[in-house]
This record gives structure tokens, C-alpha cells and sequence, in this order.
């Protein structure tokens, strides 16, 4: 069990919402749509590594060049083709959020949840005070996708395991003047999500056609960064150089963000934004909590199968 755990450890070592608005306003368009505008303060080149059981994985938050952005602990970018994914792994203390860009994703867990997500599904799950659950890529081909790891506060830490899921038809959108946006998570183009985040965040994934741009207003007390899936944009400044696929930006502090798509191909990120905890950060592996006392406890009640993970003992997943 000793040498399970510590592998897997190993593994992960590598490792109420304020309203929103956004404005669409033409190319030429010389008027800042903010009083301070985020810029970026750090572009990070995810680059591909190998997780899990035969997946690969880009990480960008979670690295050495951008540990956690609080509240955020990280972020992949994941593919994987069957028979690979990963297989039985716990977590406790924050939250998982699955969303499917191509293909599909089965999951289960020693609580009997099961199910399958799939093109433009997202999976929120709490872990809170603990789960054990398998994710294994369930379709044809590769299977694509992002996982955004989200810590919980100290008071919700120890809460009882739960899910949201959302099919792609039942996630919201909008569309104007070249932009689309599906609206995971806070509010868009007039338009909001209906998940709870116990932890405040906003996720927003926007497609902008050729010679399109978007201004999106973000809380000012809150940590951002986008993540570009598709061609490249301009972040920040018009003047500043375009950043292609697979790189995170960490915006600085401002009021909202304008993204240009000045390339003639469309182009597409996703602009995720969080309210800081501002609390201690102790992880090991995919144990997140506020001391590393309670990481002590966490191992020996994951070990001990206790604690949240007493169907730990019997359980694996099919």
C-alpha cells in the first residue's frame, strides 16, 4: 500500500458570484473599455508530460514556473486514448472541474456515482473530505479535455463529497459580432451559468472569428488567466505580440481584460477567474490541505481507510 500510495503521489507531485458583463466593440475602436486593464504578467508554455495510465497530459498551472495561481492549483490539458486514463486515484480538500473539448470520459467512484462525459460536458466535483474515483477515456480516437483543480476553503474542506454535472446542450451561450462564449461558470454577454461555486470562480470559453475582440470585465479582487486551445490571440494591449496554443497568461490585477483575434482564423481560450482564498497551501500529491498536520492525518486516513475513505477498503473500479 506504501509503495501505491507514494507512486501515486509522485504522480501528482509533477503536479454568492459577483455579476459579470462583457462589451463587444469594433476593431477600430480606440476607447479602453476599463479603468485598468488586466495586461499579462506571465505567459507559461504547457508543455506535454506522461500521467496516469498511458495519458499525457499539458500542464500549465502546477509547474514549476507557476505553482498555483490561489485559488487555483491547477490545470491541465489532457489526452488520452482507450485503453488509457487514470485509473483509481483519491482526492480531498478542493474541487475538480472536467470539461470535454473532444470525445468522452467515464468515470466512477467508491460512492456509486458512475458516468460517462462527453464533447462539451463538464464534470464539478467536490471532493471535499475525500474520494476515490477512476477517469478512462471511453471513446474512438483521443479523447480531449481540460481538469482545473480548485482549492476549497478551510471550512469546506471536510465537506461531504458531491457533483454537478452539466451536458453540453444545458450549458448557456452567447453570441455577437464574431464572439461566442459558453458561460461554465459566472456571467457573459448577459448571460449566466447556473453552477453554485463554493469557491467563487468564473470559467468562460470564447471562440472569436477572424479580426474579432472581446472585453470582459473580471472582479478586481480576484486572481485571472486565460488559456489559448485554438490559433492565437492578443491579450491586454493591441500592441503586444499575439500568444499561440497551449500557453497560460496570468493577467495582472484591473477591472477586465480585451482579447483581439487580429489572424485571419478563428481563434480560442478560456478566461478563468477566482476569488483568493488567501489561506496556507500545504499539497501532497492530490491531498490539498491547510497544514501539514492535516496532510499527516489525510495519509493515515486514506492509508487506514477511514474518514471519509472507509468504502476505500473494498472498492475498485470496473
Amino acid at each position: 500500500m506504501t509503495l501505491i500510495i507514494n507512486n501515486l503521489f509522485k504522480t501528482y507531485n509533477n503536479l454568492l458570484v459577483p455579476p459579470f458583463c462583457s462589451r463587444i466593440m469594433s476593431q477600430s475602436d480606440p476607447q479602453s473599455a476599463f479603468n485598468r486593464p488586466r495586461m499579462v504578467a506571465k505567459k507559461v508554455l504547457a508543455k506535454p508530460q506522461h500521467e496516469g495510465d498511458g495519458a499525457v497530459v499539458r500542464r500549465s498551472i502546477g509547474r514549476s514556473e507557476l505553482k498555483l495561481l490561489d485559488p487555483f492549483l491547477m490545470l491541465d490539458e489532457f489526452s488520452a486514448s482507450p485503453p488509457a486514463g487514470f485509473p483509481d486515484h483519491p482526492h480531498r480538500g478542493f474541487e475538480t472541474v472536467t470539461y470535454m473539448l473532444q470525445g468522452r470520459i467515464a468515470h466512477q467512484d467508491f460512492a456509486g456515482h458512475k458516468g460517462t462525459i462527453q464533447t462539451g460536458d463538464v464534470q464539478w466535483m467536490t471532493a471535499g473530505r475525500g474520494i476515490i474515483h477512476s477517469e478512462m477515456a471511453a471513446g474512438e480516437g483521443v479523447q480531449w479535455g481540460l481538469q482545473l483543480w480548485i482549492n476549497l476553503s478551510a471550512k469546506d474542506k471536510m465537506i461531504e463529497p458531491r457533483y454537478q454535472e452539466l451536458r453540453s446542450d444545458d450549458i448557456k451561450q452567447a453570441e455577437k459580432e464574431g464572439v461566442e462564449v459558453r458561460v461554465i461558470a459566472g456571467e457573459s454577454m448577459g448571460v449566466q451559468s447556473p453552477v453554485y461555486t463554493r469557491t467563487p470562480t468564473m470559467y468562460l470559453d470564447f471562440t472569436l472569428k477572424p479580426r474579432a475582440q472581446v472585453h470582459q470585465s473580471i472582479p478586481e479582487s480576484w486572481n485571472a488567466f486565460a488559456y489559448v486551445i485554438e490559433g492565437e490571440g492578443v491579450f491586454g494591449s493591441i500592441n503586444s505580440s499575439a500568444v499561440s496554443v497551449h500557453n497560460v497568461l496570468v493577467l495582472s490585477p484591473g477591472d477586465g481584460v480585451t482579447v483581439w483575434n487580429k489572424s485571419s482564423k478563428p481563434m480560442r481560450f478560456v478566461l478563468i477567474a477566482g476569488q483568493p482564498l488567501n489561506e496556507p497551501v500545504v499539497q501532497y500529491g492530490p491531498f490539498v490541505m491547510n497544514s501539514q498536520a492535516e496532510i499527516d492525518q489525510t495519509i493515515e486516513d486514506y492509508h487506514y481507510c477511514k474518514n471519509g475513505f472507509e468504502m476505500a477498503k473494498y472498492w475498485r473500479s470496473q
